[in-house]
């Protein structure tokens, strides 16, 4: 059984409810997955996290079993800004007012969005294969375009990205990558991404993304930088690589960066367990 030792419990805050998993013992540690994921992406991270830190798993707005509130004309509620909010709230009612955290794809969006918004609260922060993403916008190229084509068709207007999903969501999001993950993750994950109210969070998300998070993001842009300790980490075998200079674009958002590949593809904490934890534990020890 997966995840030995934690508890899993319902957080309520001011606009959603939140499933969370938590477990260890010292300095608390916020675990914020990526897309089409839940927070169970970090079973075989967590455990060895745990014997240095406290860590909460939540499952992001409009993810897993965490609400799905309605969205707006302009996808506020599914902004890394709200996301961010969720999480000051959420380790807030346990008793955190300081952390850090570290954020796969769009977990990360929401990680560094907090650093950003909430400079007091996040002692330091890992993003884990991602770019911020104003930059990847700014950026696209054909080979963006074409690599992370989701993006695009994800941020379509509602309801042709959801509906066209809805046909065979298995085979939209999990085709050919089933040996990448735990059986027991992978049934999580394919339990939620099986439900019409998760798919359009999911796109939503994807809508915020190419909108109101860009804006927000621009807003910021050579105004202020993230002032903790920053860490960021990507997979040799993915596409960052061969596209960014991904430690010099992370320089220009933050004050204090280090960075490194990891011998994986874009799901480091799945595919590279033992080298993801290394390299978390050095920074954040």
């Amino acid at each position: 059984m997966l995840f030995d030792g934690f508890q899993q419990t319902t957080i309520h805050t001011s606009e959603m409810s939140t499933r969370v998993r938590y477990g260890g013992d010292g300095p608390p540690l916020l675990l914020l997955h990526g897309h089409p994921q839940t927070h169970m992406m970090w079973h075989a991270v967590a455990p060895l996290l745990a014997r240095d830190f406290t860590v909460i798993m939540p499952d992001l707005r409009g993810y897993g079993d965490s609400s799905k509130p309605p969205t707006d004309d302009q996808h506020y509620p599914y902004s890394k800004r709200a996301m961010a909010q969720d999480q000051i709230e959420i380790m807030k009612q346990l008793g955190y007012e300081q952390f850090a955290v570290v954020g796969h794809d769009r977990g990360g969006r929401c990680a560094y969005r907090l650093a950003l918004d909430h400079p007091q609260a996040v002692r330091k922060l890992a993003v884990l294969d991602i770019i911020p993403t104003l930059e990847a916008y700014r950026r696209t190229d054909k080979d963006f375009a074409m690599g992370y084509w989701h993006w695009f068709f994800l941020s379509q207007p509602h309801d042709l990205p959801e509906r066209l999903i809805g046909a065979n969501p298995e085979n939209y999001y999990f085709h050919g990558n089933h040996d990448l993950f735990h059986p027991e993750a992978l049934a999580d994950y394919l339990h939620h991404i099986y439900q019409p109210e998760t798919i359009h969070a999911m796109c939503e998300d994807y809508r915020a993304g190419a909108t109101i998070d860009c804006e927000i993001d621009a807003a910021d842009m050579g105004q202020r930088k993230i002032q903790c300790p920053v860490l960021a980490l990507w997979g040799e075998k993915g596409n960052l690589p061969g596209w960014y200079d991904v430690l010099g674009i992370w320089q220009d958002w933050a004050e204090n960066v280090q960075g490194q590949s990891i011998n994986s593809g874009h799901y480091l904490p799945e595919e590279a367990p033992e080298e993801t934890y290394q390299a978390l534990y050095a920074f954040l020890k």
